[in-house]
């Protein structure tokens, strides 16, 4: 594992106030070990030659059925209305926001 990728106590802090995480110092080193196990799998990953090989999009093969993109209001308002909590005529009724 290159040591500029290596998790330590810092960086574990750092990452916990963004991730919004709690940890006691005794599963700090724990914690550290696993991240750091992580990122040495991930670097293996990196390792592998993929200069040759397609993306895939999907790995059976198959295409995606196209369809024609025409565009509707869907003409189902009151349907749609029947769902609101509070409505008046054809429009949903919202709080009214200031700020």
């Amino acid at each position: 594992m290159n040591e500029k990728n290596k998790i330590d106590l810092l960086s574990l802090e750092k990452l916990s106030k963004l991730a919004r995480l709690d940890f006691n110092k005794k599963s700090a080193e724990k914690l550290i070990e696993d991240l750091n196990q992580i990122i040495g799998f991930i670097d293996q990953l990196n390792e592998v030659n993929t200069e040759k090989i397609e993306p895939l999009s999907s790995v059976t093969g198959h295409k995606l059925p196209l369809r024609k993109d025409i565009v509707t209001d869907g003409k189902i308002n009151k349907e749609v209305l029947e769902n609101a909590p509070e409505k008046t005529s054809d429009y949903f009724v919202v709080p009214k926001v200031i700020e």
